[in-house]
């Protein structure tokens, strides 16, 4: 059909692709003209919004089949579930405040601060996850490349950065100052949710500088949830299960 060329031509793939389908539901209810436009024009809102997502989630680095629906809370039952579905609300992100998961490896905390991403994403927020040391990595490769100022900027300007694994390795001297700045331009400003495997007294120790270190915490505790998971690690109980009894 020549409309439909027409339309594609215009961008408009959503009414292009239902067009038909709605042309023979407007003959068969003898829907007016205007009725007819609009169920187009709600198709093409659908089309843009449900592209919109999922290019949104590919840039985000989630995975999206790790949302709260999926964590067992029955396996940790010393964590305060009533205050992972407050937090689902969002209302940290619109007050800027910030969530800190505190945990041995292997209890759930990547995968709550992944949860909470994705909830973030759907309801239309900017949202990024990064493990430390990628992201890390990424800021001083693109010193070469010349990137730099682009990608700083938007770790800066998103409404969500979640930095998983803080403590696993320790941070380069030359890395310590970028992350210190990333956290002094988000306070209050934009929402960060980090997981740790230390507590915040080997802070210095994980950044090499202890004066850092304190900067580091203060800001990112200033408007803070700390939430530390007590419990056993999920990847231990699933490896038990596939151990031969």
């Amino acid at each position: 059909m020549e409309i439909i060329k027409q339309l594609q031509g215009l961008k408009l793939s959503g009414m292009a692709k239902s067009i038909e389908a709605r042309n023979q539901y407007a003959i068969e209810n003898n829907l007016s003209y205007l009725d007819f436009i609009s169920l187009l024009l709600e198709d093409e809102y659908s089309n843009r919004a449900s592209n919109s997502y999922i290019k949104r989630l590919r840039q985000s680095k989630l995975d999206p089949s790790k949302g709260l629906e999926a964590f067992d809370f029955s396996f940790q039952p010393k964590l305060n579930k009533k205050k992972i579905l407050d937090l689902q609300g969002l209302r940290f992100i619109t007050e800027k405040e910030n969530i800190i998961f505190m945990g041995n490896p292997g209890v759930g905390k990547t995968h709550l601060a992944n949860a909470l991403g994705l909830e973030a994403l759907k309801r239309g927020y900017k949202v990024k996850m990064l493990c430390m040391t990628d992201m890390l990595t990424m800021l001083t490769a693109s010193r070469g490349d010349g990137t730099y100022n682009k990608i700083f900027k938007e770790l800066v300007s998103l409404d969500l950065l979640i930095i998983d694994e803080i403590g696993f390795k320790k941070v380069p001297q030359d890395a310590v100052d970028e992350f210190f700045e990333i956290v002094k331009r988000r306070h209050e400003n934009g929402s960060i949710i980090i997981t740790t495997n230390r507590s915040f007294e080997d802070w210095a120790n994980v950044f090499g500088d202890q004066v850092l270190a304190s900067a580091i915490i203060d800001r990112l505790v200033h408007h803070c949830h700390i939430i530390k998971i007590i419990g056993p690690s999920y990847r231990m109980k699933n490896l038990k299960e596939k151990i031969p009894k």
